[in-house]
């Protein structure tokens, strides 16, 4: 590595080296030219800059790292976690509940019922919209009150529906059982029996042979609020999402029976 030494340094250690070698033809040769040389380039020696001191840097012990086993523990905690956390996460502000103080005083499962009372929602929504009717308002507190009534409409259709109900709890707590298409149920009695409700109902030739499908629906109906209200009681939110989805079933079955055409096709969405 001689190229990364001052020219002087290497031409001292040369002269040094040649001075205690023994002599030969060549080697005096070389000898006479090489002091010709370093004459030459002592004389311009003050241009030769030498190379810059540079302080050796104290060895750093290498850094230990976890082993492999730990740091995929560590990552696996990690995610164990963030899943919990999800799962267990704080609902959002239930707007739609507080905007019925009357007939929802304790708010949202599990502090409130998950079931409510048709008749005393419906009353004070009408309530609530005399008053927040656009109507009633001017200038821009008209304005307001067509936003405030737009809310007023939208939360009652939600609530006053166990399905939208559930969604929209569901919803608070991160959860779209609407509009994701993997959450469908792989019962196959259930799914037997959806079809055979369908079946019936675009066999009958008049409205009165479906009464006992809609009295049997909505017993059906009527049982998954009770398994909803027991899951949002203790804040079982997978049995809830679960639960949800087989409502969806029957409520779409009560929308066929409620629209029944003759010859009408029925088509179950799930």
């Amino acid at each position: 590595m001689f190229w990364l030494y001052p020219m002087s340094v290497l031409a001292e250690y040369l002269l040094k080296t040649m001075a205690t070698a023994p002599v030969s033809r060549n080697s005096s040769r070389f000898y006479s030219a090489f002091q010709r040389y370093i004459s030459l380039t002592t004389s311009s020696q003050r241009h030769i800059h030498p190379l810059p001191q540079t302080r050796a840097r104290p060895l750093q012990p290498p850094s230990r790292s976890p082993p492999q086993s730990t740091t995929i523990k560590r990552r696996r905690a990690t995610t164990a976690s963030a899943s919990a956390q999800a799962t267990h996460q704080e609902p959002d502000t239930p707007v739609f509940y507080n905007l019925f103080p009357q007939t929802l005083p304790t708010g949202p499962p599990p502090h409130g019922p998950f079931v409510i009372d048709p008749k005393a929602l419906r009353k004070e929504f009408l309530q609530l919209q005399a008053r927040a009717h656009p109507d009633r308002h001017t200038g821009h507190n008209k304005s307001r009150a067509e936003g405030t009534s737009a809310l007023i409409n939208e939360a009652y259709k939600t609530l006053q529906n166990p399905l939208l109900r559930a969604q929209y709890l569901l919803s608070l707590r991160g959860i779209d059982v609407a509009e994701d298409e993997r959450l469908k149920v792989e019962d196959p009695e259930l799914l037997m029996e959806v079809l055979d409700v369908r079946e019936r109902i675009e066999a009958a030739q008049e409205e009165g042979d479906l009464e006992d499908l809609k009295r049997v629906n909505e017993g059906r109906i009527g049982e998954s609020e009770r398994v909803l209200e027991g899951c949002f009681a203790r804040e079982d939110i997978e049995g809830a999402k679960g639960e949800a989805v087989r409502l969806r079933y029957w409520v779409n079955i009560k929308e066929s029976l409620d629209g029944w055409e003759r010859g009408k096709p029925v088509v179950i969405v799930h």
